[in-house]
């Protein structure tokens, strides 16, 4: 249960609903004003050197300096790197382009279409976010240069001048990043869960005193209930750490949101306490406490008791709780235990690698590319078949659109709209009521400021409208910083506005009709997509040829661990959804968002069994154990295809044979001789059967979830 459902159940009307969601939305949480203040501050100046200097293109440069990926300290030197090789890349990739097919106009619109199709897949597919989306700004700024019939050599200006001016915004961000990099040391991934294991401390303290939880708290566990964990696995996903740290980084926020979601849970229910269960409550406050001083400490949390109030009936999210507590350390297993493994991640293991692990298997990733280049496509014609340059900016909107996580087709409808709406309202009603008594720099650097802040405040509220403020930055922007001189006439505003609903339109045309779906099907069918992958997933090793082996493991590790977020970004997009089946979507949502931290904790666990099925050096099992592991991965990717056929509505196998198999394990372990290994391999053997435990237990458990 979550509180935009709580609020969903019995509505006195659509608008009650939204009120209360803006409110949950644009309330201030900790660390949400010192990120405005950076974005802020980054676009404010950019937009007085680039006006101060007279530095084309400082729309862009500005909402640039408002999307670059800030929320790394360790990824700073990486920034540097990947901007300079996104704008590089990009100008060469324009000028060895214009040098070939400028006097050529059918295989020049060619050479363009098939630049849009590149620039969303590098969106899509590239490793470096920071470098694909320098690069995608160049091309739309320089696409329409290179169209006007003017001479070569302001062609050639205008694309190194916009190389200049995303370079002074991308260099007076990286700066910025380390300055405030100064005072917010430590990993904030982990300072974000250790506030989160801290309110769920909190409330269970309360619990365990015979007291009501303080407001405080309780308005803490739903705003973070609400806001859920999207914006902490973005950070994990572009932080540039290795993958088995991503992977297990990842199982920590997913559980650390589940432990949030039932505390939630708990503050709805009208609970009597007995002193065995706040018993209960105490202890598992303080095991919250051990765990979060590990992590705080760079350790890896130790393991929880398990046989803690096993017998305990009073609450049952207590047990809950604690079985989700439980499995914390255990996603750990196989990590190094060293001081600091947390706080210093290892470099990725694909650092070197151009793409992402599955940019050649994953059909998503052309499919995304190839609908951004037809809406940005549809945009390039419309508007010079118009013969009206000045609306360009529709492929601009394009590209900023298509930065965008959410998922569902008519939130993204809602953001852009709205958003775009909003900000060339407040963009043209400066210019008619505010610009023209301002004479100076100063008096235009306040409205900017003021825009700014209200368009990053809102940015930086969850992915269910924090594309909203994006776009209403992007409008005001582009309306008001394209040329170095007030406007006095309303036709340049005209003109932008009108790209940018040419580009809104398309998208909405390309994303939203020609393959719309309901955010609620969608979602379902990437959950029940990601069960049968993981079935896949826990078949490995199929070759015997050791690095096709690797490859594929890591292929599918990768999209499986897309297909999480998508999930989750999907549930916000529901939200956004009315209609008839809209009480059954709310429904549908609340319980795939419940399964899914046992889903991404069972496909962590996978991931540690890996080298045990691999036969790593140090992890090699007898004979007999090995081959009632065979029997028990082919049981468990069975049990998890079983799971996507029920629920698609298909015959599904029963999942006591997956028990058998583990039962069958056991004693696999136990018959096998082994007298005369070495301590460590006996270790390794009870490792591999407490793993195999829990993943039986967390298989097991959602396969009763799910009747």
């Amino acid at each position: 249960m979550n509180s935009v459902s709580k609020h969903e159940a019995n509505p006195a009307s659509h608008f009650a609903w939204l009120r209360g969601l803006l409110k949950e939305e644009l309330s201030p949480y900790p660390g949400r004003s010192a990120r405005v203040v950076r974005m802020v501050i980054a676009a404010t100046l950019v937009m007085i050197v680039d006006q101060t200097f007279h530095i084309p293109y400082a729309a862009i440069g500005a909402i640039y300096a408002l999307t670059i990926s800030r929320e790394s300290p360790q990824a700073t030197t990486r920034f540097v790197r990947s901007v300079i090789a996104g704008f590089a890349t990009a100008a060469a990739y324009v000028l060895v382009g214009a040098m070939f097919f400028e006097n050529y106009p059918l295989i020049r619109f060619l050479w363009v279409i098939g630049t849009l199709f590149l620039m969303f897949f590098a969106l899509s597919a590239l490793t470096d976010f920071v470098a694909a989306t320098g690069f995608g700004y160049l091309m739309v700024i320089t696409i329409p240069l290179w169209d006007q019939q003017i001479p070569a050599e302001p062609k050639l200006e205008g694309t190194l001048w916009a190389v200049g001016g995303l370079a002074v915004a991308g260099v007076i961000t990286i700066a910025l990043e380390i300055v405030f990099a100064e005072f917010r040391p430590g990993d904030p991934v982990i300072r974000a869960v250790s506030r989160r294991l801290t309110t769920v401390q909190a409330l269970l303290s309360a619990y365990a005193q015979g007291a009501e939880p303080d407001r405080l708290t309780e308005t803490e566990i739903v705003r973070l209930a609400t806001v859920g964990t999207s914006r902490l696995r973005s950070t994990i996903k572009r932080s540039g750490s290795a993958a088995p740290y991503r992977d297990r980084i990842g199982a920590l926020v997913a559980l650390t949101g589940r432990l949030t979601d039932i505390a939630l849970t708990l503050t709805y229910l009208d609970t009597s306490f007995s002193e065995a269960d706040r018993q209960h409550a105490l202890a598992l406050a303080g095991n919250l406490d051990v765990i979060r001083a590990d992590l705080a400490a760079g350790k890896i949390p130790r393991p929880i008791r398990s046989d803690l109030h096993n017998d305990l009936a009073g609450v049952p999210l207590l047990r809950e709780l604690g079985d989700t507590m439980r499995l914390i350390p255990e996603v750990f297993v196989g990590s190094e235990p060293q001081t600091n493994w947390l706080l210093s991640p290892p470099a990725a293991e694909s650092s070197q690698e151009m793409f992402v692990a599955d940019a050649w298997s994953n059909p998503e990733h052309v499919r995304f590319a190839f609908k951004g280049c037809l809406a940005a496509s549809l945009c390039y014609v419309a508007y010079n078949f118009l013969f009206w340059p000045d609306i360009s900016t529709a492929v601009t909107t394009c590209l900023l659109t298509a930065l965008t996580t959410v998922g569902a087709s008519h939130q993204k409808q809602a953001l852009r709209l709205g958003g775009a709406l909003i900000g060339g309202i407040v963009a043209i009603s400066a210019q008619i009521f505010v610009l023209p008594s301002l004479d100076s720099i100063a008096g235009f650097t306040l409205l900017f400021i003021a825009v700014t802040i209200a368009a990053a405040w809102i940015a930086t509220s969850s992915p269910r409208i924090s594309y909203f403020g994006l776009q209403i930055a992007g409008a005001f922007y582009l309306i008001n910083l394209e040329q170095f001189k007030i406007q006095t006439s309303l036709t340049f505003a005209r003109d932008r506005v009108v790209g940018i609903g040419l580009g809104l339109v398309m998208m909405w045309l390309v994303y939203d009709r020609l393959w719309g779906t309901s955010a609620a099907v969608e979602m379902k069918r990437t959950f029940v997509g990601n069960l049968r992958l993981l079935a896949q997933f826990a078949r490995e090793p199929i070759s015997t040829d050791m690095r096709v082996a690797v490859a594929r493991s890591y292929s599918l590790r990768e999209t499986i661990s897309t297909n999480l977020d998508k999930v989750r970004a999907l549930a916000d997009g529901v939200l956004f959804e009315f209609g008839n089946s809209r009480r059954q979507d709310l429904a549908l949502r609340d319980r795939i968002r419940s399964w899914q931290p046992e889903l991404r904790s069972l496909f962590a666990l996978r991931i540690s069994l890996l080298k045990y099925r691999l036969q790593l050096p140090g992890f090699t099992l007898p004979g007999p154990v090995r081959s009632a592991q065979r029997e028990f991965d082919s049981r468990l990717a069975d049990a998890l295809d079983g799971m996507a056929n029920r629920l698609e509505g298909k015959p599904w196998n029963d999942i006591a044979l997956l028990r058998h198999s583990h039962e069958e394990l056991e004693r696999s372990a136990q018959e096998s001789d082994v007298d005369g290994r070495n301590e460590d391999s006996i270790g390794h053997v009870l490792s591999f059967l407490a793993l195999s435990g829990t993943i039986a237990g967390l298989a097991e458990s959602l396969s009763d979830e799910l009747v």
